[in-house]
């Protein structure tokens, strides 16, 4: 340790030099890799960090105690993160979270006495299609079972190949089928060719008329038209201006922008490029959740690869066109999907909303003009300024344009990521590609549009999947989240995991959203567990109701849309109580 108290330790003194005036903006990385140390931010390195990034240590300790995957207590050197969301619940979470238990000696939130293991559960890893899940320090596993927890605490990952399918392959074109740590595999199927296009061939306005011809809306749940977002910040009134890839998929049941990033993380890459140069951006961000490792590392080499091969720097390709890319990490906050909160974090703070207006597009990272768009949107791009934006808009129908990744998990036989284009039904995508039902048991309950989404039955297994159709059925595209349950399931339990996942991360900001998550947990928890009183249906009512209208951002507007579609699907599957 250094004599002089305001030095950093030793050991702490090269990490803390790669972050030298970078400012707090760097807060979160400079913890990742603080935290790599002694598996935990010690008092010392929280100050150490504080120092060296010019940041007030209050502010460094609330930004760690914000996070889940941030320590400030020893944990073991191995943690075992096992997931206990809706899908993974489905198919036998708890048993592996109790052989595990058994095993180590160790309740969940404990870590054995020699320091070796720390246990926890986690909301859901993106594992779905493969679930139960866990994950193991870095390494995800899949399909667990409860006589395999000695392969899964020696952290031996099983090789696995994610299940694509559907028939028109755009944004799924190249998983599969390139190595993705390879540029050259990249280029090979004809990758940067679009950013070229660009570059070469058309102004930053024609990029976006392509775009606003093409009908692609925004694949992350809000469907907001992504030409006029890109029309928006290239005409607001600065020199500044950011474009961002959100990453940070979170939901339970989400699991199709994982399954890009790792299979193809160049052609997002591409995406992002074209819209830095659409909206005269010269830097751009993509902001991966902490619970994607693997996709990470990858995403840190294409950019790296990029960069040495001249995609991305100064004056790209010989243009004039400079722009680089930084790779952020999230570490365990579902609010920062959320865009004004994924910039908080950005810019190394705790990851809560903003009000609005102003929009990102006038006021966003740091005050300046800044596009945030989802993973799947940003792999969309590339093919769309290849083949023409009338090209793109004619796979879909006339309402809703081009294709749709959907993330299909819960009781089917073939659980995966399907892409096709928008006016299919929903019987198509879950019997002839997802392969039905196992067992053929009936269907009960069909969640569409993820865990703040709304329920169909098999009643409307014919609804048309596009915005309108699904919406005329009762249903939601959302992000592309479907969760197929069938008649062994008791639907009030699924109700009480997906409010404990909300009010497990819930930002606290706003008090309705942070109090009515909570309320909403306690009695449906309570209601699983056979603990119905008189009243229970109207309270959750008022209380979803209230976070709807007066939460400030989607997760707290949002928290209550399953249950009350459900209460409203099955009048009965809460009784009214005594």
């Amino acid at each position: 340790m250094p004599t002089n108290p305001l030095e950093p330790p030793d050991e702490l003194r090269p990490i803390l030099s790669r972050y030298a005036g970078r400012g707090r903006t760097a807060l979160l990385e400079a913890l990742w890799d603080v935290q790599g140390v002694d598996g935990y931010v010690t008092p010392e390195a929280a100050q150490a960090v504080a120092r060296a990034l010019h940041v007030p240590l209050s502010d460094v300790h609330g930004v760690i105690e914000f996070y889940s995957m941030f320590y400030r207590e020893p944990s073991g050197r191995t943690i075992v993160r096992i997931c206990e969301d809706v899908p993974c619940a489905l198919a036998g979470s708890k048993e592996i979270l109790e052989a595990t238990s058994r095993r180590l000696g160790i309740a969940p939130g404990e870590t054995t006495p020699d320091g070796a293991f720390t246990l926890e559960t986690c909301p859901c890893l993106g594992q779905c299609h493969r679930a139960p899940a866990a994950l193991v320090n870095t390494t995800t596993h899949g399909h667990l079972a409860p006589d395999g927890v000695e392969s899964l605490l020696a952290n031996r990952p099983a090789l696995h190949r994610p299940r694509v399918g559907g028939y028109i392959r755009v944004a799924l074109a190249n998983v599969g089928l390139i190595d993705p740590t390879s540029l050259d595999d990249y280029l090979t199927q004809g990758g940067f060719a679009a950013l070229r296009r660009a570059l070469t061939q058309m102004t930053p306005a024609q990029v976006i008329a392509d775009v606003k011809a093409s009908g692609l809306v925004g694949r992350g749940g809000a469907a907001f038209p992504t030409g006029v977002k890109w029309e928006s910040a290239a005409r607001a009134q600065s020199e500044t201006r950011y474009v961002i890839c959100n990453a940070d998929e979170s939901e339970p049941g989400a699991f199709k922008d994982r399954v890009l990033l790792e299979g193809d993380p160049f052609r997002v890459l591409e995406g992002l490029l074209i819209g830095g140069y659409a909206i005269g951006a010269r830097r751009g961000f993509i902001y991966v959740r902490g619970e994607y490792p693997l996709a990470y590392r990858l995403l840190l080499n294409a950019v790296a690869e990029a960069r040495a091969s001249g995609f991305l720097g100064a004056q790209i390709q010989g243009s004039e066109f400079s722009f680089d890319v930084e790779v952020r990490r999230g570490a365990g906050a579902y609010v920062c999907g959320e865009e004004t909160a994924l910039m908080e974090s950005i810019e190394g703070k705790r990851g809560m909303p903003r009000l609005r207006p102003p929009y990102p597009t006038t006021s966003g990272l740091w005050g300046q003009p800044t596009v945030i768009n989802n993973v799947e949107t940003l792999a969309k791009v590339p093919p769309i300024i290849l083949h023409g934006g009338v090209w793109y808009h004619s796979l879909g129908t006339a309402d809703s344009a081009g294709t749709k990744l959907f993330a299909v998990s819960g009781h089917v036989v073939r659980p995966g990521v399907y892409e096709v284009p928008f006016g299919i039904t929903l019987r198509h995508l879950l019997f002839d590609l997802a392969g039905g039902v196992p067992g053929n048991r009936p269907i009960q309950a069909v969640l569409t549009g993820g865990a703040a989404g709304t329920f169909l039955t098999s009643e409307q297994l014919d609804a048309i999947l596009d915005f309108k159709g699904i919406q005329a059925a009762g249903g939601a595209v959302g992000a592309g989240t479907i969760m197929v349950f069938d008649d062994t399931v008791d639907m009030r339990m699924i109700l009480a995991r997906i409010a404990r996942f909300f009010a497990h991360e819930s930002c606290g900001k706003c008090y309705p959203c942070q109090l009515g998550t909570h309320r909403q947990a306690e009695i449906l928890e309570r209601i699983a567990q056979g603990d119905v009183r008189r009243g229970d249906v109207a309270l959750l009512q008022d209380v979803g109701w209230t976070m709807a209208d007066t939460s400030i951002c989607g997760l707290g507007q949002t928290a209550a849309t399953a249950l009350l579609s459900a209460l409203q699907r099955w009048p009965d599957l809460i009784p009214q109580g005594s």
